[in-house]
């Protein structure tokens, strides 16, 4: 497992739960997603009636989940979690409708992948809390509509390109969740500390921070890391010597960036001397996937300005040639 991977892991899910905000005060970050959301949690507490569908998009690790938990439990309802692969029959969707209660939330994950007959399953489940039973087949096959409680369907995304217009534009209320600033991260880990019952000094915090990749379950991944290493080698305290001297074991340097990032850019700039080249050729060349390049390492460079996408593939700025300490070829424009 990559440390810098913000897909969760299986060793993500019992951490991530124990660290959990119970309230939405207590979440960091996402101030506007997160005013909206009160606004429409206090209104719709007050008609009586489950807030409206919700889809949220953006990458992975920023929160998405656990604000689905929050808001079930701001208003006071159960919520079941379930994922786009995962549901694979129209009678595992409903199922899921049925067991449902009035007002509770179900949580979708990678809605995107759910394939289209559940698609349009979920189309008068959603505005008119029914659910369309097709009985027989041929000419004979006839249609029963059953009641479903008045429920809230969140659904969450990496690719809201992916996702139908129907099924997009049933959702009432659209979020897309953004990186998080150093300061937001750093706030997260000491809180995550806190909750973890380990001292933690405000500079070893900071560095944490800087090395996240601005993502929350990268930086929760990496304070365990460095508990581990300050309870083994240090003294149990979170220190910036035992972050330095656990970094410096992960080979992450100062951007966060860890030795398949730097390959990634090393690779562009000695094996093909930084002329553009395509996301399958840098794959085969690396001997990885194209999907762990594209979605693990790549947003990330080109956050940081180290990568450009051109029409012809990827280039090195200036910025990774400083970085990895290589001088910038004086015939090259600059990038």
């Amino acid at each position: 497992m990559a440390l810098n991977d913000p897909e969760e892991q299986n060793e993500d899910q019992n951490f991530e739960i124990s660290i959990r905000p119970r309230v939405l005060s207590e979440f960091t970050g996402q101030e506007k997603i997160k005013n909206n959301l009160a606004i429409s949690i206090e209104a719709a507490k007050k008609r009586n009636e489950p807030i409206e569908h919700i889809l949220f998009h953006g990458p992975s690790g920023l929160g998405k989940t656990t604000l689905s938990y929050l808001i079930a439990n701001e208003m006071g309802k159960n919520i079941r979690v379930t994922s786009g692969p995962t549901v694979e029959k129209v009678g595992d969707l409903g199922a899921i409708l049925t067991n449902l209660e009035d007002g509770d939330i179900l949580f979708i994950d990678e809605i995107h992948r759910l394939n289209k007959l559940i698609e349009e399953v979920l189309y008068p489940a959603m505005e008119d809390y029914a659910l369309d039973i097709i009985v027989g087949k041929g000419p004979s096959a006839r249609t029963i509509r059953l009641d479903l409680p008045k429920f809230t369907l969140i659904g969450a995304t990496t690719r809201i390109d992916l996702i139908s217009s129907p099924l997009l534009n049933r959702f009432g209320i659209t979020h897309h969740l953004d990186y998080y600033r150093n300061e937001e991260i750093k706030e997260i880990i000491t809180r995550s500390s806190h909750v973890l019952g380990v001292e933690i000094k405000e500079n070893a915090a900071q560095r944490i921070a800087e090395s996240s990749r601005q993502t929350p379950r990268i930086s929760n991944r990496l304070l365990r890391r460095v508990r581990d290493f300050a309870e083994v080698r240090g003294s149990g305290v979170i220190d910036n010597a035992a972050v330095e001297a656990t970094f410096e074991h992960l080979e992450i340097d100062s951007y966060g960036l860890d030795p398949t990032d730097r390959k990634i850019l090393e690779t562009i700039i000695h094996k093909f001397e930084n002329n553009p080249v395509g996301l399958s050729t840098l794959a085969a060349s690396m001997a990885e996937s194209r999907d762990t390049i594209e979605n693990i390492y790549e947003p990330y460079l080109l956050q940081l300005g180290f990568l450009i996408r051109t029409p012809r593939g990827r280039r090195a700025t200036k910025l990774a040639y400083e970085h990895l300490g290589i001088t910038y070829p004086n015939n090259q424009t600059l990038l």
